[in-house]
């Protein structure tokens, strides 16, 4: 929320507004970050105060896994999540896009909803390491 409140008030002093998504610890990793899907609906509630953010969907990246198939139930809980989101009615909050799956499970995430994916390993080849 820290970083929401930071980003709205440089826009706001810069008169833009910024469409945003929602990142969301599926998986309630603690090595990663994003709302927990338990506290997001609160969550949106209090950024639809941010006038300057746009809120347009949701994130996820589940956890690395052997087949893109062990992912699909984490693509399904985002997907609810927006659903529910949506049904909330929440002004300025809207779920029209779903950012999820990447290149090693982008196909599941697509039968699953997502309307974004980040495929840069199947597009550039694997990162390089740096030291």
């Amino acid at each position: 929320m820290e970083v929401a409140e930071r980003l709205d008030k440089e826009l706001r002093e810069r008169d833009l507004l910024q469409p945003v998504l929602l990142q969301v610890n599926i998986s309630k990793e603690p090595s990663k970050h994003g709302f927990s899907p338990d506290k997001l609906v609160e969550a949106a509630h209090e950024l639809a105060n941010f006038k300057n953010l746009q809120v347009r969907g949701l994130m996820t990246i589940p956890p690395l896994a052997a087949s893109a198939e062990h992912s699909r139930s984490y693509f399904r809980d985002l997907k609810r999540l927006a659903t529910q989101l949506d049904r909330e009615k929440i002004p300025g909050i809207a779920m029209t896009e779903l950012s999820m799956g990447m290149s090693g499970d982008f196909e599941c995430a697509i039968e699953e909803g997502a309307t974004m994916v980040r495929i840069g390993s199947a597009l550039f080849g694997p990162r390089a390491e740096y030291d």
